[in-house]
């Protein structure tokens, strides 16, 4: 029988796109629990089935979604936190729920699943959290934090410790390093991209005290759900308006397609009032077929399948460095987008060069010169996007770029966190 889980740790990497559990076996190394079938990752994905009033979670949600299931899909809580929407309730079927507990309700189904496979719930977790939940505004950034803690609590996670991502990603990488180093801390999440500057080495992992370790740590809130919000914005939302010169000869007004292109966004454009304002729109129009467009995936409710396209093309487009294709017949028939790596690199420069200032104001902060780095460390499932690689190597010239366990890799280090073997926050 497994060992309890309030004795190997359990570390929890609450992602905006994915979410991923670690825990410390009983050789004192962290592995990856399967959370989904035989999937270490599960997607951050809540699905609310109106037709049976059954609840469903990750991949399960999402196909039930795209299938046509009636129901309420929720992506990207993690983004709410900090928001002023975290104070809101939505309606999931004819009841008012707190933005808090389906959060809770999310972490206390990836509990029950630990549950399973360790054969007791969890009496001591620490939860991943980024360096800036909220950017340059410190008591937001405090209530959200305090919110997931609550989220935690609710579902019933026990003692509940905070550690950095970039930090857990770091106490993982320097478990497979055979000497000491500085090295660069990459983690580009769904929502934040976060950095950390820090000292490892096979003598130092033996220390209680690792602050001194640790030279800069820096976050800007932008990650991969900002680029696919840019990449749908440029290649998807001009099929359905944006930037559409109407009779008076102005621009269609494009809050609704920047609200159609973000995950946590969309079901809000679904309310009647909302419908109501985008079918008022059509005099703004001089090409109607484009609105019908628009009124035919917000009635069909099919926002979340656009932003899943674009999801999908984005990482076609980067790993193949060909065309990829954005299905769009839903909304027309043989209605479609494309995406090529040129797009990419053109839609997405803006946000990557502030992501590399941030990376750039970490090592200066550390008191280095990119040229001290003796590595720079990759976590992050957007941190695999050519474009952003091809950047960064252009900012640290010569620094060997080392991709670690993209989705696995803060669980793992969270977990050691959790089993007392590096310091939580």
């Amino acid at each position: 029988m497994s060992a309890p889980a309030s004795a190997i740790g359990i570390g929890i990497d609450f992602g905006t796109s994915n979410s991923a559990v670690g825990s410390v076996a009983g050789n004192g190394l962290a592995r990856t629990l399967a959370l989904e079938g035989a999937a270490t990752t599960i997607p951050t994905a809540v699905f609310f089935n109106t037709e049976d009033h059954s609840t469903h979670f990750g991949r399960e949600a999402i196909a039930l979604y795209l299938a046509g299931t009636e129901g309420r899909l929720m992506r990207s809580l993690k983004s709410l936190l900090g928001s002023a929407l975290m104070q809101d309730q939505t309606e999931i079927g004819h009841q008012r729920v707190s933005f808090e507990d389906i959060i809770s309700l999310f972490l206390a189904e990836l509990a029950t699943r630990v549950e399973r496979q360790l054969d007791s719930r969890p009496s001591r977790v620490v939860l991943g959290r980024p360096v800036h939940f909220v950017d340059d505004d410190p008591t937001r950034d405090r209530e959200a934090e305090a919110a997931l803690r609550r989220a935690a609590r609710k579902a019933g996670l026990g003692e509940v410790g905070f550690q950095y991502e970039p930090i857990a990603a770091a106490f993982d990488y320097e478990r497979r390093i055979a000497r000491e180093s500085l090295v660069l801390i990459v983690d580009i999440g769904g929502g934040t991209s976060d950095f950390t500057v820090v000292r490892l080495g096979p003598e130092r992992m033996t220390k209680a005290d690792r602050a001194g370790d640790v030279l800069a740590t820096t976050g800007v809130h932008i990650g991969g759900t900002d680029f696919d919000q840019r990449l749908s914005i440029e290649g998807v939302m001009p099929q359905f308006g944006f930037r559409h010169i109407g009779p008076q000869g102005r621009e269609v007004p494009s809050r609704t397609f920047f609200d159609l292109s973000s995950w946590h966004l969309i079901n809000w454009l679904y309310a009647p009032k909302a419908l109501r304002q985008v079918q008022e729109l059509r005099v703004n129009y001089l090409d109607t077929r484009l609105h019908d467009r628009l009124m035919r995936v917000l009635e069909d409710r099919q926002g979340h399948r656009i932003a899943s396209e674009v999801e999908d093309a984005k990482i076609r487009a980067s790993m193949t460095n060909k065309v990829a294709e954005i299905d769009l017949s839903f909304a027309e028939s043989y209605l479609n987008a494309m995406l090529t790596a040129s797009d990419l690199d053109k839609h997405l420069a803006a946000p990557l060069d502030s992501v590399l200032a941030c990376a750039r104001d970490c090592v200066a902060s550390a008191g280095l010169r990119g040229d001290r780095l003796d590595a720079i460390y990759l976590t992050g499932g957007s941190s695999a996007l050519r474009p952003f690689q091809g950047a960064l190597r252009h900012a640290f010239p010569g620094k060997e770029l080392i991709e670690g366990d993209l989705f696995g890799g803060v669980a793992s280090g969270l977990a050691y966190a959790a089993a007392g073997l590096s310091p939580a926050g």
